[in-house]
This record gives structure tokens, C-alpha cells and sequence, in this order.
């Protein structure tokens, strides 16, 4: 079969459609491909090259010195002197220079003319041989030479040690997990019991009480933090309570969460088949046995879809945070720690790439654990309402 008769076959819209959202998804994975690979790099190859030479020799210029009067030798008529520029140090020499303006101005292996007699030979080892017909002096020796060195790539788990150990993104870690687990669950729970209220109980006002919901979908957080903020403080000073506390932030992610919570599960329960409610309630069940037995089950692509949003927008907090936590280092969450890295440490890009990593892995296991159920959630929940 021909290319023009498959073409025709596949059918060239569709064909286009396919490339786009394939060049799309290229798009958007390559920053997370970029920081995994660059989280495992050397910190000195990091800092010379990107991170799509990762997997290839990497070149750099170095400075390298060569060795004194001690080390010189007398070899027939000429002096010299040897050793190994490298010093230890990985890689090959590909080409040196004796000035920092020509570091490639002699192919390794090759025998530099130096002038005066003198002469300088660097090997791909970084082992080199310097010679003159005369004897050497205090201003011909002890030289400083430049070179291209290659080295291999390397890898290392020294990133993520440093990340998980020294600079406190552990604590920080368990922190966000402190924090966005119940302020992930505590909004699903209310919003269910809400959602099904608002669908299958009879009660005055409902009409207006849904359309307060949605009213609040549109409102600005920044608009109403302050003022959650104060009405917190003063509860929490009339009763007792110390403000700073997971307590605080919790309530703080389920009251923004709530509104999309029950607009998205509302639209969702109220599709449900309405012989399956009749039924039940014919039965002698009551609402709240209909609610756990029937409509949580059926629901629960609608649940899943919400947790991901919920859980995505908790985790990526750092407002929030910083207003209902505070910035303590043992209660600091992942978000802030990695900003306070990223002023402390801006030039460690190993670091940071490590801790962007660390941050991403956790969102990124709950969207995959979940996402069969995001677009069938989100559809049902767009298309069904009453």
C-alpha cells in the first residue's frame, strides 16, 4: 500500500490532529524529561551543558599548571620536564594552549613550539613532556597551560542525598503530604453530602443556595484570605487556640475547594439513573443510606476527578501556606522550602532540579493512579444537570 493510499485511509484531518497533540505532548514533557535527567547529572557538567548532552562526552575548558624547577631532569642535551596536568582529575585532553585567549591552539599529542628553544607536548592522559635546550628557569617554569578536556557523562544520586538530607526538604516534604492529604479528603467529604442535598433532598431555597455556590466559584482567593485569615485569628484567640496549626490551613483549603466541590459533584449525582433513588427509597432506605451505598459508589469517577484538582492545587500552594503556617522551618511546606532554596542556592542548578523533582513525583503518581477517571468524571459532571 502506498503512502498516498494510507494517507487517504487514516485520512488527512485526522492525520494533523494526531501530530499536534503528539507535538503537544512532546512540548509538555520535555521540561519534566529535562529536570529528571539534569536532577541525576554532575554538578560540574550541569553547570557547562545542557541537559540534552547528558548522555555524550562533554567538553570544558580547564587551566591546568605545570611543574617547577624540582621535577626537572636532564635527558642528553635537552631539560626536561614531565608529568600530568590532570592532576587526577577524569577526562581526556583534546587540545591545549599556553594563553587563556587560545585554549585550543594545540592538538593534544601534539609538540607545541614555544619558542627559545622550548618546547611542550600534552598527551590525551593529561601526561605531558616540557623540554628546552637549555636549562630551565624560575620564568619558564611552573607554567600555567589551558586545556579542552572531554569527560564521559556521570551520574549520581548525590543530588538527591543532599536534597532528602541536608537541605531540610525532607521535613518539608512530609509536611506538604501533612497538609494536602486531609485537605484533599475533608472538601470531598462535605462536598458529597452537600452535592447530594442539593440534587435529590427537597428543601427551601435550594435554587438559591446552588446559585451562591456557584457565585463563589468566581471569587478571588486573594480577595477573601485576609479576611478568612482575621476571622480565624479571632476564633482561634477567643477559644484558646494557638494560630499557626494544620488545623487552620485545612479549613482555610476546604473552604476555597468547597464551591467547585459541590458545583462538580452536584452536576454529576444529580445524572444518576433516578429509578436506581426511587427504588431504594421504595425499599424503606433513607437518604443517607441511599448516599453511602449508591450514590458514593456511582460517583466516584466525579470523587477521583476533584481529588486530582484538589490534591494538584493543595500541593503547588505556597500562598495559603505562608499565611496559615507561617514560615518555621518544621512547618514550612515543600513549595516554600524550594523557594527559600531558590534564593539561597541559585546557582546549584543540581540541587534545584532535585528538589523540583522531589516536588513533581508525588502529583505526578496521584494523576497517573487517577486520570481513568478524570475526563470521564469531567464529562459526566458538563453534560448531565437538572
Amino acid at each position: 500500500m502506498s503512502i498516498g493510499n494510507r494517507l487517504a485511509r487514516i485520512g488527512l484531518p485526522r492525520l494533523i490532529i494526531n501530530l499536534t497533540v503528539l507535538v503537544v505532548v512532546a512540548l509538555w514533557v520535555m521540561p519534566t524529561l529535562g529536570i529528571f535527567v539534569s536532577s541525576f547529572r554532575d554538578k560540574d557538567q550541569l553547570t557547562v551543558s545542557g541537559w540534552w548532552t547528558a548522555f555524550s562526552s562533554s567538553e570544558r575548558n580547564e587551566p591546568g599548571r605545570l611543574a617547577g624547577l624540582d621535577k626537572m631532569k636532564q635527558e642528553g642535551p635537552l631539560y626536561v620536564i614531565s608529568g600530568n596536568v590532570l592532576e587526577g582529575r577524569g577526562g581526556a585532553v583534546n587540545a591545549f594552549g599556553t594563553k587563556a585567549v587560545a585554549p585550543r591552539a594545540y592538538k593534544a599529542g601534539t609538540e607545541a613550539d614555544l619558542g627559545d628553544g622550548i618546547k611542550l607536548a600534552i598527551n590525551s592522559d593529561g601526561t605531558y613532556r616540557y623540554t628546552s635546550t637549555a636549562p630551565f628557569t624560575e620564568d619558564n617554569t611552573g607554567r600555567r597551560v589551558y586545556l579542552a578536556v572531554a569527560t564521559p557523562p556521570v551520574f549520581t544520586m548525590t543530588n538527591y542525598q543532599n536534597v532528602l538530607t541536608g537541605e531540610g526538604i525532607g521535613q518539608s516534604f512530609v509536611n506538604s503530604l501533612t497538609v494536602a492529604i486531609p485537605a484533599t479528603v475533608i472538601p470531598i467529604l462535605v462536598a458529597a453530602f452537600a452535592a447530594y442535598a442539593l440534587s435529590w433532598m427537597s428543601f427551601k431555597g435550594r435554587t438559591l443556595l446552588l446559585a451562591a455556590v456557584v457565585g463563589l466559584i468566581v471569587v478571588p482567593l486573594q480577595m477573601s484570605l485576609i479576611p478568612l485569615l482575621r476571622l480565624y485569628n479571632d476564633v482561634g484567640t477567643f477559644l484558646g487556640v494557638p494560630s499557626k496549626t494544620y488545623a487552620g490551613i485545612w479549613l482555610a483549603h476546604t473552604a476555597f475547594g468547597l464551591p467547585l466541590a459541590i458545583y462538580l459533584l452536584r452536576n454529576y449525582i444529580v445524572g444518576l439513573p433516578k429509578e436506581i433513588i426511587e427504588s431504594a427509597r421504595v425499599d424503606g432506605a433513607g437518604d443517607f443510606e441511599i448516599f453511602t451505598k449508591i450514590v458514593l459508589p456511582l460517583s466516584f469517577p466525579a470523587l477521583a476527578s476533584f481529588a486530582i484538582f484538589q490534591f494538584l492545587w493543595v500541593w503547588n500552594d505556597l500562598l495559603v501556606a505562608m499565611v496559615f503556617l507561617g514560615t518555621d522551618k518544621d512547618k514550612l511546606v515543600l513549595t516554600g522550602a524550594l523557594n527559600a532554596l531558590l534564593g539561597s542556592r541559585g546557582g546549584n542548578w543540581e540541587i534545584l532540579s532535585a528538589s523540583a523533582f522531589v516536588s513533581i513525583l508525588v502529583p505526578l503518581l496521584v494523576f497517573f493512579s487517577l486520570q481513568r477517571y478524570l475526563v470521564r468524571g469531567l464529562l459526566a459532571g458538563s453534560v448531565k444537570g437538572g
